[in-house]
């Protein structure tokens, strides 16, 4: 990984070859989300089938499949062209990490693509062909096999947020696995998984309320409807609840190994302790903020202590800010944290010792000389991807991307909380509950004051039933908003502190990446426009009911 391998690439080529793997990434995962929560939807659906043999049941899952299996192709096609584009334009990516980030890739697609595949086609084709257990099981574990590829998928991710289990070999030029289980467990890559499978099933249970809220406002497959909603809302109350969770052990996480990333998320440009979290600030949604003489984001608004709390779970903890991590700092601990500046020499360092020790290796020069050059990488292997930085501030991600999304995303998942809990307060008709909330509503004129004690799900105004359906884009919106989070907070990064973009990228003619992006842009818009317009047919028709 010298100079002589890696050309200076046009600029254009790196920002088109950006955006196209973005396009590609935010497309796909409109359709991942949708699979993984209505999988739990229909699974339960057709268990209560199987526990009551009533027609019903079957029906209602049989359902739901069809418009899961709509989704579920379309997830296939884009995560596909998603993979290809790692060799495409990512080619020095590719080559120096594929050992190891092509080891999950290649799990997910010799086990959980094959068992997705096969189990999905005796859920469609089995119901009179296997006995009704075999077919439970073969529905649940449909859900298993999507969930297994989200864990392989976010595995990979996850190693370029926390590259762990690998060293880097100076004869092969490449970053080699020395632990496949470090991998696959990293503490990172469990809080992510948890974190994204989790925020899935809100999307899944908000597609699943807002569907059978439409067939109330039509009044029509009411049954459907309320045992829909019923058993949506619960999924969706666990899940945004499991979501504000998980959020928070991953960003303890993302406070210990991405510091970066977290005080972008927070605009906080100087650190230290007693932190608190910003609710609201006015951060310049369009160019980067002066983090270097500014002491603060103006008109912030924050609760005291709190960040450092959700950090280090101490709310007197030391959280740093940009301008600390960019000029160095002290931890807790007593360590020092090299600057930035520090770490481009020490990477400039590792860089020329490789380049000379494949120089003497290649000329035959005595071992004394290999191991001292092997010494001086090693000591400055962690720091390896700086050296390709011309100014400190490179490694600065976009701030306001990072904080907007942020709040978007934790905005909207308190939103959902309160939707799905009045949801079964007022589906499950829970004692008291259910009374004070109507009553709370009623005081709030979001219902009639003298309908107050009747109000249940079946008999609410048109429009409660249209806010379950505008809740449908928001929770994507969210869903993307945490992506653009997790991505963006690791700029300019392909993998932390190992490899940035500008190097990780194909040396490719910009114009032929530029064509290719507007040509997937074109087909994946068609493709979305096309299962939008599949899945309201198939809505619109309703189930299928079974004649007793």
């Amino acid at each position: 990984m010298t100079s002589d391998l890696f050309l200076n690439i046009d600029a254009g080529s790196i920002n088109w070859a950006r955006a196209q793997f973005a396009l590609t990434a935010i497309y796909h995962w409109l359709f991942v989300p949708l699979t993984l929560g209505l999988a739990v939807i229909m699974g339960i659906c057709e268990t209560c089938w199987y526990r009551t043999r009533n027609t019903f049941w079957r029906d209602t899952a049989q359902f739901w499949q069809r418009l899961f299996g709509i989704n579920f192709a379309m997830g296939i096609a884009t995560g596909i062209i998603l993979e290809f584009e790692f060799g495409t334009n990512w080619s020095n990516y590719s080559w120096f990490v594929g050992d190891i980030f092509g080891a999950p890739l290649a799990v997910e697609g010799i086990l959980a693509f094959f068992m997705e595949s096969t189990f999905v086609a005796i859920m469609y084709f089995g119901w009179k062909k296997v006995s009704p257990g075999f077919h439970l099981a073969s529905t649940w574990l449909t859900g298993l096999g999507a969930t297994i590829s989200a864990w392989w998928i976010l595995v990979a991710n996850s190693w370029m947020q926390y590259p762990v289990g690998c060293e880097f070999n100076p004869d092969t030029m490449r970053n080699e696995m020395v632990s496949f289980l470090d991998v696959a467990l990293s503490p990172f890559a469990v809080d992510k998984f948890c974190h994204t499978v989790i925020s899935a099933w809100i999307i899944g249970a908000i597609f699943v309320v807002a569907v059978s809220s439409w067939y109330l406002m039509k009044k029509r497959d009411t049954k459907l409807a309320v045992e829909s909603i019923k058993i949506g809302a619960i999924v969706g109350l666990v899940a945004s609840l499991g979501a504000a969770i998980t959020g928070h052990k991953s960003a303890q996480t993302v406070a210990e190994v991405q510091p970066m990333k977290l005080a972008a998320m927070e605009a906080l440009y100087n650190g230290g302790t007693d932190i608190g979290l910003t609710a609201v600030a006015w951060v310049n949604p369009i160019g980067q903020p002066d983090y270097q003489h500014e002491e603060s984001a103006p008109l912030k608004l924050e609760m005291p202590y709190a960040l450092s709390f959700m950090a280090t779970n101490d709310i007197h903890g030391y959280v740093p800010g940009i301008n600390d991590i960019l000029n160095g700092y002290t931890k807790p601990d007593g360590t020092r944290e090299p600057s930035v500046d520090e770490k481009i020499q020490r990477g400039k360092q590792a860089i020329n010792a490789l380049a000379a020790y494949r120089k003497a290796k290649k000329e035959g020069v005595d071992e004394t000389t290999l191991s001292a050059q092997l010494s001086i990488i090693k000591e400055n292997m962690p720091y390896f991807g700086y050296g390709y930085a011309k100014d400190k501030n490179d490694v600065v991600p976009p701030i306001p991307v990072n904080f907007w999304a942020f709040r978007i995303m934790v905005g909207l998942g308190g939103i959902f909380i309160l939707f799905f809990a009045i949801i079964v307060i007022l589906a499950y008709k829970i004692p008291f509950l259910s009374i004070f909330t109507r009553r709370l509503l009623a005081t709030l004129a979001i219902i009639p004051e003298t309908a107050a004690d009747e109000y249940q799900v079946t008999n609410l105004p048109s429009w409660h039933y249209w806010v379950a359906i505008a809740l449908v884009p928001l929770a994507y919106i969210a869903s993307e908003s945490g992506w653009l989070v997790a991505e963006f907070g690791r700029q300019p990064w392909t993998i932390q502190d190992m490899l940035p973009t500008w190097v990780a990228v194909s040396d490719v003619e910009g114009f032929s990446v530029a064509l290719t992006f507007f040509i997937f842009l074109f087909l994946f818009t068609l493709m979305l426009a096309v299962e939008i317009s599949i899945l309201l047919k198939q809505i619109k028709k309703g189930p299928e009911y079974t004649e007793k």
